[in-house]
């Protein structure tokens, strides 16, 4: 059975049925055929071959022979772009139909996963759509939770709107920028101007613009396991190749030095690191960043660092920004003011170019062409960003004993770690926890119909490990965004799920 030969007579049928892959993930959760978006992804793309009793499903979805689908022989048909005789519709005289044009997406989309927003999402819109309330827990997003954008950022958005209806220079507006230079100047980043600021829709169009000017075919990106899956999604998008190293769970998921080490080659250009981290809500210290630096140099790497949560620590402790300590590279430090101010939805980041940019010249000149191409970001929110940088940081009132995400986090990794089976290490920053499942005492195999499950049962909706690229079927991760009272009901109903949870 060739698996090549699956992928591409899979892929045949599909477009002659004009079915995509949602519409077979959507047809196997009807017909209780454990397949999610994951796996026909990997159908498609040839990665992989599906247990026999997938294959006979796909079959019957798709109407064609299931040997002809395995790619025996003995079934192919002679025109490889079509399925064999007798295997689909036909007409009353017995004669193929005409075939219809159908479009389908990219195949530049195979390895490209999104599975916050995925097949489990889905499925909890299509149950609030019915009447269902869902409790939100996959998504950090603060406003449904009541977290509410400082006043003073709303009345000064207010009264610039009518001057803020054309475009901005493509990187953004001086003002913002000059503010964001400043912030950088705080952090003690080297080597920035103005013009090494560039304001984005959020920090997410901006990984998917960086990673578009830098990668060829072949190129290799490190980034983290578990991650914020946007990373891994723009690196292969752009062409090159994700490769992952593994965040140490027993060293309070710190990056595992060694595991990095072992995972550069020749076709590696850049690594990333999340810090603080989502999923897992780490903060990494001065010491272990110095060693990720120490690679960088060694290898010549430029090094990538998402730091939008990096005004969200708690404990006493204090971020450190990775391009402080590499004056001597080229690094790109992404933050953005959608956590920090609790404005998710006004869509404004930034990235900043520090440290020795005459090595990145030609790149440079790529970030700068993508950047025009899409004009500008959203005008009206750059223009709060220098009200925003400056004067008090409401967000430090919920970060102490006593504020809302630090005595949330408190219940939750308590709640969490008093359920026989669950344990989770205890985040310092961001509002994610990232818990660990005995899957042998659940007999869990499958992290995504878990959440499903629970989802049914509960009507509680969360992320499983697999969406942030974790191998392994024994995480999820749960945002503590909800009032401690409607937390603790929802922990509550967590630890009633696990006791008596099988999977089948």
């Amino acid at each position: 059975m060739s698996v090549s030969v699956f992928a591409e007579r899979l892929r045949n049928a599909m477009n002659s049925r004009g079915l995509k892959q949602v519409d077979l993930v959507h047809a196997a959760e009807h017909r209780g055929v454990k397949m999610g978006k994951s796996h026909i992804s990997q159908y498609v793309a040839g990665k992989t071959m599906p247990r026999e009793d997938v294959l006979e499903f796909l079959a019957s979805e798709l109407d064609v022979d299931a040997n002809w689908l395995r790619g025996e022989e003995s079934s192919a048909p002679s025109n490889g772009d079509a399925a064999p005789e007798g295997a689909g519709p036909r007409t009353d005289d017995g004669t193929a139909p005409a075939r219809r044009r159908t479009f389908g997406k990219s195949h530049k989309l195979d390895n490209v996963l999104y599975d916050v927003r995925g097949p489990v999402a889905d499925e909890a819109m299509r149950m609030e759509a019915n009447g269902t309330h869902i409790l939100k827990l996959n998504i950090g997003n603060p406003a449904p939770f009541g977290f509410r954008t400082p006043d003073e950022v709303v009345y000064d958005m207010a009264h610039q709107l009518t001057d803020t209806e054309g475009y901005s220079p493509s990187k953004g507006l001086f003002s913002a920028r000059k503010a964001i230079m400043q912030y950088a100047q705080l952090k003690n980043i080297p080597n920035v101007t103005i013009d090494d600021i560039y304001t984005g829709n959020g920090v997410s169009e901006l990984i998917n613009l960086s990673m578009s000017a830098l990668l060829d075919t072949g190129d290799e990106v490190l980034v983290p396991s578990p991650d914020y899956p946007l990373w891994t999604a723009c690196v292969n998008l752009a062409g090159g190749t994700a490769v992952h190293y593994l965040c140490d769970e027993q060293s309070e998921w710190y990056p595992d030095i060694d595991d990095i080490r072992s995972k550069i080659t020749s076709n590696t250009k850049a690594i990333v690191i999340i810090n603080p981290n989502n999923p897992t809500g780490a903060l990494y210290p001065r010491e272990v960043l110095q060693q990720i630096v120490d690679i960088a140099r060694e290898h010549q790497l430029i090094i990538f660092s998402d730091e939008i949560y990096d005004r969200l620590v708690m404990d006493g402790l204090q971020h450190v920004s990775i391009a402080s300590m590499a004056p001597d590279l080229f690094c790109v430090t992404f933050s953005g003011l959608s956590k920090s101010h609790m404005i998710a939805g006004y869509r404004i980041g930034w990235m900043i170019l520090s440290g020795n940019k005459r090595i990145a010249k030609d790149y440079i000149e790529g970030l700068n062409m993508l950047a025009n191409m899409r004009m500008c970001s959203n005008v009206p929110a750059q223009s709060v960003v220098q009200t925003a940088l400056g004067g008090h940081q409401s967000v430090k009132d919920y970060l102490v004993p006593g504020g809302r995400v630090y005595d949330q986090r408190d219940l939750v990794y308590d709640m969490l770690n008093a359920i026989p089976g669950i344990s989770a290490v205890k985040p310092k920053a961001a509002f994610y926890i990232f818990p660990k499942i005995d899957v042998k005492r659940f007999n869990i195999h499958s992290d995504e119909q878990f959440a499903l499950d629970l989802l049914h049962d509960k009507h509680i909706l969360i992320s499983h490990g697999g969406a942030f690229n974790w191998r392994h079927p024994d995480h999820f991760r749960v945002v503590y965004l909800p009032r401690i009272g409607m937390l603790h009901e929802t922990m509550e109903e967590l630890a009633d799920f696990f006791s008596y949870y099988r999977q089948n």
